[in-house]
């Protein structure tokens, strides 16, 4: 993954306008409410959407990320509404210095930028070193069947008149993980467009891996769902949601 998201960041919210944020508030309040589970950690921020909604929905909210660039931007959304939430520059598998927390999320597939199998079990411990007693954690992941066939129907595009991207990707290092370049046009004031690559890498994991590194670490119940429903994950499932309670 490129060590600057800088322009990423410019372009990064109008590519998840597709992205059902009140389906994810909605998740996260129906099973721990803000008056019972008030103090919330957004991992992997990004730009600050999915924060402001917490803050917004009542929940005392900070933030960490691992790019300076995404805070930036996120920063500037928070000021712009009159919202005061704390932002870390953070990796999430050397998380420190919470306490106590009622709430963990980890939205969108940021967990699957940890391609590190011991990384990603090193994350989810030390958000239960984090949490309260009966604090929860909630995140999402690519499931195995969007990384080994979805993902491999490369290339997409995308054109608004505005941004146009081209996204490409391939088989990574590990089993179910991906390689993705994308190219960018940005269209600036002039009429001009400005070209700028991307390249990341994410690796997904067996749903009962996830589940079982949750209950060793401690997590006494673990829920798993697909695709923004109640319903268990099946073969074809593209996102795959956790819950786990401390």
């Amino acid at each position: 993954m490129n060590s600057s998201y800088e322009r990423f960041a410019i372009v990064y919210d109008q590519l998840m306008q597709d992205i059902p944020y009140d389906q994810y508030v909605n998740w996260v309040k129906t099973n721990a409410p803000n008056e019972q589970y008030p103090r919330l950690l957004d991992i992997g921020c990004g730009t600050g959407t999915l924060s402001l909604f917490f803050h917004q929905e009542g929940y005392e909210v900070s933030g960490i990320d691992l790019s300076e660039d995404m805070l930036a931007v996120a920063y500037e959304r928070l000021q712009t509404q009159g919202a005061t939430i704390p932002l870390f520059t953070m990796s999430m598998d050397e998380l420190e210095g919470f306490s106590n927390l009622d709430v963990v999320t980890i939205p969108i597939d940021s967990i699957n930028y940890v391609v590190n199998q011991d990384a990603v079990i090193e994350t989810l411990k030390r958000i239960y070193s984090s949490l309260r007693q009966g604090g929860q954690l909630f995140f999402d992941v690519h499931s195995l069947f969007k990384m080994d066939h979805i993902f491999m129907e490369s290339p997409f595009t995308y054109d608004d008149g505005e941004i146009t991207y081209l996204w490409y990707t391939e088989p990574g290092e590990f089993e179910h993980s991906i390689y993705h370049q994308m190219t960018f046009f940005l269209k600036e004031e002039s009429g001009l467009f400005e070209r700028f690559d991307e390249e990341h890498y994410q690796r997904t994991f067996a749903v009962d891996m996830y589940v079982n590194w949750l209950k060793e670490i401690g997590f006494t119940h673990v829920e798993v769902t697909a695709d923004w429903s109640e319903d268990s994950p099946a073969e074809e499932s593209e996102r795959i949601f956790f819950r786990a309670i401390k």
